[in-house]
């Protein structure tokens, strides 16, 4: 063959090649088009299927479960009376109980301390078998066997640390007629794992023993829950195997989106939803300043104990075992009642605690709020966060085991920044667990909005912060919200981590701040940053805003001992390319000397905050007192206009008339602290 013929048959197979690779990119093209299309019809088939589950329930919440002339009522009525000893129904109990005494699937959203359990202990006295109870809540699980023991009503639970003897009674009671046993708690691990007690509910429910089956924290079902759990999902199969069992899904806290995904994976499509009003009247909400150091803040706890709340009963959350073992400690060291509770703890000696903290024994509990509390004590007092919860839905459902009796309560949560990290580590695996977390952050940098307002927007609530009735500190202590243009300083904070990148470090939260104001190593600076004039603590708001909203993010690393989290530019830092684009804060003061600012009414911003984007311009003044920042979206504005004053800086006017430039670089004005809400750098 000569080189010719070789060349061209090379130059053919060449020819070939690139035939086939053009297709294979034209078949990958039309893949990428299918799989586009594909993925808009699920969710357009999703979208219909969850608009007819939405109008099924609709429809079944029509009818009057309220009405008297069921006949269970007069049963019902009596057993309230003579067994519970209360005269009437709360909102939305009876509706719940004649749902599911009429075989009826549902979901019941009421409050903490609405009283949700009453809504299947009542009925499991009325039906001849059993109710089981599945809680994720072996605290709470306990609570309610020994107040129902305390009625003479027969129940009992499966745990870890059950004897022997108390399990095979209740195996044995389960499928016996004869037996007087009326309610079984049990977790969803139990179910999922136990085949033993899987197939003795099977024989009671073929001999109709298995009345119904109530699952409390319902919202754990969902992935897109603020607590979703794996064992959740082995409860989709109770359906099928016991389709004849009512369901009565309980929880305080779930969306539209939730509620509906909780009916898909339990396979209850088109149930009931009764839904309460989250609103609790009497409960006050208040989110205060965390100490920088561990010593004040453990003073400021020890002064509510003793005098605020002295001889009053309450729980105080925070984050960790460590925490909570060291708090408790701590608090003893000055002579307080008080005992920890979490996970780890021996199953008796929790038993031993809780008892003692329902007599009164001990003041107040240190519970881990990734554990939580699920106790039915009537007369606490005080529910306060040493650290911040997961969400918002973990805050609302923590805070709401304070004035179950319907007295005043007090819900306090310290928020301090660094917490933030403590948590995101802890969450960012979940699907929704940084936009949970970050959920709860802006209800802490929130200056002036009504805190009731704040709930109830998260879950979907219309409110009027005129109805608060000054029962959360903002609405007790108003004050008209202010917006300030902080877009410099967002800039500063890039050049930062640009300098840092380029030395190849990564920054934490903590890092970045200390760089910013002139701390850490000389490398990492960069000249035309000069060190903030304005306090750490404001430097820290500025950061958590610019987190939550997008313009920074946290980038997290695993280590063989803890999980980092670093601090990148956000998917909002794009926005900056733009030349009018204007990132601007809400602040709270008493005076606005600028016309260019636009001050809003409490009310009206708390019920726009979503849709408000007002800029300060760069040249306005501002009170100079203790200020909280509120987070809000940005907005494409100008910024080039003098303030009345005529100053050429951001600047803030304090009681005495003093200017104090908020701003960096070096200032020849006095200084004096703007201090927000907020945590510093230390433990």
């Amino acid at each position: 063959m000569s080189d010719c013929e070789v060349i061209e048959e090379d130059n053919t197979e060449d020819d070939v090649l690139k035939d086939i690779d053009n297709e294979i990119r034209s078949i990958e093209q039309n893949i990428s088009k299918l799989n586009q299309r594909r993925a808009e019809l699920i969710n357009k088939r999703d979208a219909i299927k969850d608009k007819l589950l939405l109008k099924k329930s609709k429809h079944l919440a029509t009818k009057n479960w309220e009405k008297t002339d069921f006949p269970w009522y007069n049963e019902l009525k009596s057993t309230l009376n003579s067994v519970f000893k209360l005269k009437e129904f709360r909102p939305y109990q009876l509706q719940t109980m004649n749902a599911t005494l009429s075989k009826q699937d549902a979901i019941l959203i009421m409050p903490t301390g609405g009283g949700k359990s009453l809504c299947y202990q009542l009925p499991a006295l009325i039906d001849k078998g059993i109710t089981l109870v599945v809680s994720p809540l072996l605290a709470l699980m306990e609570d309610q066997v020994i107040g129902l023991r305390k009625l003479n009503v027969d129940a009992g639970m499966f745990h870890a640390e059950v004897d022997k003897a108390e399990s095979n009674r209740l195996m044995q009671a389960m499928t016996d007629p004869k037996s007087k046993l009326k309610l079984i708690y049990a977790t969803p691990e139990k179910l999922a794992k136990s085949k033993r007690f899987m197939s003795k509910l099977q024989k009671a429910y073929e001999i109709g023993r298995l009345s119904r089956i109530a699952i409390d924290e319902v919202h754990c079902c969902s992935q897109w829950g603020h607590d979703f759990r794996p064992d959740y999902k082995f409860l989709g199969v109770l359906k099928p195997m016991f389709p004849d069992v009512p369901i009565l899904g309980l929880t305080a806290t779930a969306t539209s989106k939730v509620t509906i995904d909780v009916q898909k994976m339990l396979e209850i499509q088109g149930c009931i939803v009764l839904k309460s009003t989250f609103n609790r009247p009497n409960l006050y909400y208040e989110v205060r300043a965390k100490p920088s150091s561990q010593k004040e803040c453990i003073e400021q706890l020890v002064e509510l104990l003793q005098n605020k709340y002295a001889n009053k009963s309450g729980i105080i959350y925070t984050t960790s075992i460590k925490e909570c073992g060291e708090l408790r400690e701590e608090l003893r060291k000055h002579g307080l009642r008080v005992s920890g509770y979490h996970a780890q703890l021996d199953v008796k000696l929790r038993s031993s605690i809780h008892e003692k903290w329902l007599k009164g024994e001990y003041q107040a509990v240190v519970a881990t709020i990734a554990f939580g509390l699920g106790i039915d004590k009537s007369d606490v007092r005080f529910v306060i966060h040493h650290c911040l919860s997961k969400s918002m839905e973990n805050f609302y459902q923590e805070s709401g085991r304070a004035g179950r009796d319907g007295k005043p309560a007090d819900c306090i949560l310290f928020y301090r920044l660094a917490d933030v990290f403590k948590l995101s580590t802890m969450v960012f695996t979940q699907q929704t667990g940084l936009q949970n977390l970050y959920g709860i952050v802006e209800y802490c940098l929130d200056p002036s909005t009504c805190r009731r307002a704040i709930i109830a927007s998260h879950f979907d609530e219309t409110w009027e912060s005129t109805d608060c009735n000054k029962m959360c500190d903002h609405c007790k202590d108003s004050r008209e919200p202010k917006k300030v243009d902080i877009t410099k300083h967002c800039q500063s904070v890039y050049k930062l981590m640009a300098q840092a990148s380029s030395n190849d470090t990564k920054l934490t939260a903590q890092k970045l701040l200390d760089n910013w104001f002139g701390k850490g190593p000389p490398k990492l600076r960069v000249s035309s940053v000069s060190p903030p004039t304005f306090s750490r603590d404001t430097g820290e708001s500025i950061l958590a805003w610019l987190l939550v909203k997008g313009y920074l993010k946290e980038d997290f690393h695993f280590t063989p001992y803890s999980t980092i989290s670093y601090i990148r530019r956000g998917l909002m830092a794009s926005k900056l390319e733009q030349s009018n684009h204007v990132i601007s804060m809400t602040i709270k003061g008493k005076s606005v000397q600028n016309s260019s600012v636009t001050t809003l009414k409490s009310n009206e911003s708390s019920l726009n905050k979503s849709k408000s984007s007002v800029s300060l311009n760069k040249n306005s003044e501002f009170n100079g007192k203790k200020q909280n920042y509120q987070t809000d979206n940005c907005s494409d504005t100008s910024s080039s206009s003098k303030s009345d004053s005529g100053s050429d800086s951001n600047v803030i006017k304090n009681d005495d008339n003093k200017r104090i430039k908020l701003s960096e670089g070096p200032s020849n004005t006095k200084k004096r602290k703007v201090v927000l809400i907020d945590d510093s750098d230390s433990d």
